[in-house]
């Protein structure tokens, strides 16, 4: 039985899923806008939201959390100069 186990599989070991959460999350932030399938879609979801709730607060320790999330400078700053004040 599956009971409280949260998530889908998608067909992939858990460090594929989450490179594919963190590389899906940098183009989402670098464009804005990705196609995808909806079930890779609604298991991104909770992932990229937090990181823009996250980033409305601009100190160094959010910055900090949320680079080691996405390990991208660039995409970490724009996430907190334009899209969490936006």
């Amino acid at each position: 039985m599956r009971h409280k186990k949260a998530g889908k599989k998608l067909g992939r070991t858990s460090s594929h899923r989450a490179a594919m959460a963190r590389n899906m999350a940098v183009s989402l932030i670098e464009h804005e806008r990705i196609i995808t399938t909806v079930p890779k879609a609604k298991n991104i979801k909770p992932f990229v939201e937090k990181l823009v709730t996250t980033s409305k607060k601009d100190n160094q320790h959010a910055r900090r959390r949320v680079f080691a999330s996405i390990h991208d400078k660039r995409m970490t700053a724009k996430l907190f100069e334009t899209l969490g004040p936006r």
